[in-house]
């Protein structure tokens, strides 16, 4: 009965005309810019976060919230067009996403990413708003040596779900692990691998690479072929809609990705990112309905089922935010300071102190993601008039917009020269048949994983043995080295290869 009380008071707050106004341009807004190649939700509210400072607290929240998950499902946008993911939890959605498109299917795969968001977004929100408070105690029994297997798990999903041969995932996953190392050691304060140039101590940025090894590296990869085979788009498309075949397959992806990002985006580390590559690996390992596209060809559930998983995780990160105090990702982080910037400490007496607050943010997000199908589905074919562009006209758009929204981030030219080596690297892993999406996970993952391992080890008194003593580390791990095994068995190992055979 609290509940409804509590959401009634909520949506008392977000039905105000003014917070509706602001929740509508918070979508609008991350829509548009989430929409634009190399600009994901990090950079989004980075940059629009100075636009909140004169706002009531209310209602910046609302409007950054609506940023926020705006530009989550504008970076599927790019994901599917233009082969460009805008953040991490897109990288899987490129897989199956820009093969849909290329086959003048790309109003289904949008369509796939908008229904499946705001399925997943409402259910999210049901989670925050009837288990904050019970979940956050399973959060709390997560320390250092529990995040650390966490995160170990993680890789070695990347690993099953990397197409090709397991030893080149493993590469890249540690190609991606010595990557996330570079920059300035936060223990010591000590510049490491930065080989004595300043633009290095602070690492190299996730946007850097992501633009480059999939943006970049594809368009030269097109650049190198002749006019009649780049593969960019099909010349036709065929519907906006998917077909009632395409809902079969959608809506289980949609409930199981739906499920698992409800449950991983409480747990800091976890969130949308893991979220989407699990989904992804789930889904592969799902029984394939008869005639159903495979995996990597242009399958809808792999593109519904992490959309769903990362959209889900968007909403359920926002428990440990506001109950606990603590930021599970980066995005979450820029939302503790403009909490802070308006005089609210986030932690678990906002609900009591502040519960208007609570609960219409809250009451908000369901209203935000109604605002997003509404806004999205009819500007599907707005997007598709992207693939009408002659592609001598659009390569040179994505190279201008990438290069627009990497030196937005942190104003330095050093970044966009920095895209052009990764983009050269890029062309030589797509040359070299590698699959680079682990690699971005490793870097992702691989500076929460450090802190994590020297932070156990230190409460430990440098004994390994604390990832195997306690319980839920050692289980995280065990589930890590059975999903090892199998993978390398004879008998599942020519299975994984037959599935991920070229045509």
């Amino acid at each position: 009965m609290d509940l409804f009380n509590n959401l009634a008071i909520g949506f008392g707050v977000a039905f105000t005309p003014i917070n509706l106004l602001y929740a509508f341009v918070g979508c609008l807004l991350g829509t548009l810019i989430g929409v634009l190649p190399g600009i994901g939700p990090l950079a989004t509210i980075a940059m629009l976060l100075p636009a909140t400072y004169a706002l009531p607290p209310v209602s910046a929240l609302i409007m950054l919230a609506g940023i926020y998950y705006g530009a989550q499902y504008g970076g599927s946008t790019t994901a599917i067009l233009v082969n460009l993911p805008g953040e991490a939890s897109s990288v899987v959605t490129v897989i199956d996403g820009y093969q849909m498109a290329r086959q003048g299917r790309a109003g289904p795969a949008l369509a796939a990413a908008g229904l499946g968001s705001f399925f997943a977004g409402c259910v999210g929100t049901l989670v925050l708003a009837g288990f904050a408070v019970p979940l956050t105690e399973v959060a709390f029994k997560f320390g250092p040596a529990e995040y650390f297997s966490l995160m170990i798990l993680g890789l070695i999903g990347a690993i099953v779900l990397a197409s090709g041969s397991i030893l080149k995932a493993v590469g890249m996953i540690l190609l991606g692990l010595l990557m996330g190392l570079v920059g300035t050691d936060v223990n010591s304060g000590v510049a490491r691998f930065s080989f004595d140039i300043p633009e290095l101590t602070d690492g190299i940025g996730f946007i850097v690479i992501g633009m480059g090894v999939f943006g970049y590296g594809e368009i030269i990869s097109n650049l190198g072929k002749h006019e009649s085979e780049r593969q960019v788009f099909a010349a036709e498309v065929k519907g906006l809609m998917p077909t009632k075949e395409d809902f079969r397959n959608m809506f289980p992806a949609v409930l199981r990705g739906t499920l698992l990002g409800s449950a991983l985006g409480i747990l800091p580390g976890g969130g949308a990112t893991m979220s989407a590559f699990a989904a992804y690996t789930i889904e592969k390992k799902a029984k394939m309905r008869p005639g159903e596209v495979a995996f990597g060809k242009g399958n809808i559930r792999g593109v519904a089922g992490p959309e769903s998983a990362n959209n889900a995780a968007s909403q359920t990160s926002f428990i440990p935010l506001l109950t606990l105090g603590i930021p599970p990702n980066a995005v979450m982080a820029l939302m503790v300071g403009a909490m802070t910037i308006h005089n609210i400490q986030p932690g678990p007496q906002v609900m009591t102190s502040n519960p208007e607050l609570f609960w219409g943010l809250i009451a908000s997000m369901w209203i935000g993601n109604a605002m997003l199908i509404i806004l999205n589905l009819p500007l599907i074919g707005i997007w598709i008039k992207l693939l009408t562009v002659p592609y001598r006209w659009l390569f040179p758009a994505i190279v201008l917009f990438c290069a627009i929204g990497v030196y937005s981030t942190n104003n330095n030219t050093f970044d966009i020269w920095m895209v052009a080596i990764f983009g050269v690297i890029g062309y030589l892993f797509i040359k070299l048949g590698i699959e680079p999406a682990p690699l971005l996970l490793g870097y992702v993952l691989g500076p929460m994983m450090e802190e994590n391992l020297r932070r156990a080890l230190l409460l430990s008194r440098g004994d390994w043995s604390v990832f195997v003593t306690r319980g839920l580390s050692a289980s995280l791990l065990a589930i890590a080295a059975l999903l090892l095994v199998i993978v390398l068995l004879p008998s599942v190992k020519r299975k994984r290869e037959e599935a991920f055979v070229e045509d």
